[in-house]
């Protein structure tokens, strides 16, 4: 969602908008991940602009609790909880721990925590 933070109408989102250190980590290696420079140059532009404006949440002891809770869930259902998949459940996981929603435009890859994390799909 975050990458998509400029685009989305600032009437669905809550008063205070946070970032977890794991959003941070995938935004950091964004650059990287791009041979084109124009797209390279997007990337770090977003991720200066977003390390400006947040202190991200850290991914603690309770974010780890919740990610073990998180990650039986979606294993439960008989999807998979790894690869990309474990990413944006470290991402739940925090805000779950945290006893905060949820922004994303993937709501389906949050179906089976629906118990476990407020999800809000914009």
């Amino acid at each position: 969602m975050v990458i998509d933070l400029e685009t989305i109408d600032a009437t669905q989102l809550p008063a205070e908008v946070a970032v977890t250190a794991i959003t941070m980590a995938e935004l950091s290696a964004g650059p990287h991940a791009t041979s084109d420079p124009g797209e390279r140059g997007r990337r770090q532009d977003r991720l200066q602009r977003v390390e400006a404006a947040f202190q991200p949440l850290p991914f603690d002891g309770e974010a780890a609790r919740a990610y073990g809770r998180l990650y039986s869930a979606v294993v439960a259902s008989g999807r998979k909880a790894r690869g990309p998949r474990a990413v944006d459940l470290l991402i739940a996981a925090t805000a779950s721990a945290a006893g905060l929603p949820l922004y994303t435009r993937n709501p389906g890859d949050f179906d089976p925590v629906g118990d476990l994390v407020d999800v809000v799909v914009l």
